[in-house]
Order: C-alpha cells, then sequence, then structure tokens
C-alpha cells in the first residue's frame, strides 16, 4: 500500500461514492477502482463491500481509513521539516578544498559568513589526486577542485562551477638569471633542476608538456605537494617550480615568469550534487565562494 492508495480510501468513507472520489482528485473514476484493486491485494480482509449500488467501506476499510489520517499527518509533519530545512538560511555547510584553493578561499569564506544568520562552514583539507575529487562530493556540500585546462572535463554525476582559469608561472629566486626576462620558455628552463608535485596530481602534466616542447626529460629533484613548503625550496636554491599565480601568497624571495610554448593553466572549480543545492544556505555559500574567487582573480589586477 501506497499513500495514494490510503488517501483514496479515506475519501471514500467520507465522500461514499467512486465517483465522487475522482472528481476530488480530479482522475478517472477507472482510475479509482483500479488504486483500490491494488490496496485490496496487499490486505488480507475485504475493505469495501457493496451497498446497493455504492461502494462502501467494511469495518476493516474504516479502520485502516483511520489510520491513513495519521499517516497523512506523519507525512505533512515531515514535509513540513524537510522545507523548513531546505529553506533555512542558516545551518553546516561542509566545504573541502585542495591546500593552495583553501588558503586562498577559507579566509574570505569565513569572513563573509561571519554574520548572524549565516551558513556556518565547515572547512576541510583534501590534497587528492584530480581524478578522487569528485568521489568526495560524497562527504562534502561542496568540493573546490583542480584540473588543467585541456584535461577531460568533470564527470556528469557532478555539477562544476569554474571559479578561475588560474596561470601556472614558472617560480624562481629573484636573483636567478632566468628572472631578468619577463617570459621563459620550455628551452629556457629544461636543463634546470624542478621541484614538483607528485604523480597523478594535475601539475604533473604541464611538467611533461614543458620536456616534451623542450625536447628532453626534466630533472626531478623534489617532489613536493604543497606550493608554500616548495616556495621555500625554491628560495633555498633547490630549483625551479610551476606556482599558481593568484592562489599563492607572494615569497619575497621569488619571482614568478610566464611559461610561453606550453599551455599552463588550471581550472578551479566547485564541484557538489546537484541535490545538495536544493537548500539555500549551500545555495549562499555557492555564492560567497565566486564572490572570493572575483577578489582573488581581481587581487592580481
Amino acid at each position: 500500500m501506497d499513500e495514494r492508495q490510503l488517501r483514496i480510501l479515506r475519501e471514500l468513507g467520507e465522500l461514499g461514492s467512486v465517483t465522487a472520489v475522482a472528481e476530488a482528485l480530479l482522475v478517472t473514476p477507472s482510475a479509482i477502482s483500479q488504486q483500490l484493486r491494488l490496496l485490496q491485494r496487499s490486505v488480507r480482509v475485504p475493505l469495501t463491500e457493496r451497498d446497493g449500488r455504492r461502494l462502501v467501506l467494511t469495518d476493516a476499510g474504516q479502520a485502516l481509513a483511520g489510520a491513513a489520517i495519521e499517516v497523512e499527518t506523519a507525512l505533512a509533519r515531515a514535509r513540513h521539516t524537510v522545507e523548513e530545512f531546505v529553506d533555512r538560511p542558516g545551518g553546516e555547510v561542509s566545504v573541502a578544498a585542495f591546500h593552495s584553493a583553501g588558503a586562498a578561499f577559507f579566509p574570505l569564506l569565513l569572513r563573509a559568513l561571519a554574520g548572524p544568520g549565516a551558513p556556518v562552514p565547515r572547512l576541510a583539507d583534501e590534497d587528492v589526486p584530480q581524478e578522487d575529487f569528485p568521489r568526495l562530493t560524497r562527504e562534502y556540500d561542496i568540493v573546490l577542485a583542480h584540473r588543467l585546462d585541456h584535461a577531460p572535463a568533470w564527470p556528469p554525476t557532478v555539477t562544476a562551477t569554474t571559479l578561475l582559469r588560474e596561470p601556472l608561472d614558472v617560480a624562481m629566486p629573484a636573483d636567478h638569471p632566468l628572472a631578468a626576462g619577463r617570459r621563459v620558455t620550455p628551452a629556457d628552463v629544461a636543463d634546470e633542476p624542478w621541484i614538483t608535485v607528485h604523480d597523478g596530481f594535475p601539475v604533473m602534466a604541464t611538467i611533461e608538456a614543458i620536456a616534451a616542447a623542450a625536447g628532453r626529460r626534466l630533472h626531478l629533484a623534489h617532489r613536493i605537494n604543497e606550493f608554500a613548503v616548495a616556495a621555500e625550496a625554491v628560495a633555498a636554491g633547490g630549483g625551479l617550480a610551476l606556482m599558481p599565480r593568484w592562489t599563492m601568497p607572494r615569497h619575497p624571495a621569488l619571482v614568478l615568469r610566464p611559461l610561453s610554448g606550453v599551455r599552463a593553466r588550471r581550472h578551479i572549480d566547485a564541484l557538489y550534487r546537484p541535490e545538495r543545492t536544493a537548500r539555500r544556505a549551500v545555495r549562499t555559500v555557492l555564492t560567497e565562494i565566486r564572490s572570493a574567487a572575483r577578489t582573488i582573480r581581481g587581487a592580481d589586477n
């Protein structure tokens, strides 16, 4: 039995005929009769009987119709609770981000949502290979993920909102000979030691593209995923590194130079499951994340 069948039984008890129930529910009498037959199959005793030309409820039918009132009341209460939850402006919203995005977005998000009645962000850092970001949407309302410009799109199981298309520049000590130029080429940097991420993380594809453009393998001296740590290694003379232009704080001992001849850019996207945005609080946080992206992009100008 289901909610609709119970409602029909209840209406039959109150209105007294299949025709009247059909008119009240804006369906045909045959549709009402079919639902009553389906309901009867799930119950061992008769629920209706003939009284002349009228179809009336048996004692068992009247008992079940009374229970139907309780069911309908409970379901209405449950729907109201869900609607209140969905429309509530506040409440917790979980957001995960890879490290450099977290460093750039989280402070702006916390400040923007500090007022009374605003959603309460629950923040987490997640440093995972690119293909694992969509799976994080099972655990978090919003996931800030990154992929390279030419990488495959995110799977259709998640919705993606692009926040930034961020250039990746070559970081070097301020006194490095290449720092005198405005740009560098793959040939310029191919013989330098490199500090780069572990295999499986998006930046590695750009390192491979630099090597292909230069026609030789790069010397990968150090493997460091965290850009802030890599920046310190670059400053100490450990090698060159690719650094995001906007989401990393400027290191006083380093300069960034754009790379010519190779597409070096990453997308920073907000990933989420479509049903999560039914909540007003999640939509509010998404709006603030987009605003934070404009602030981060504008700070470079």
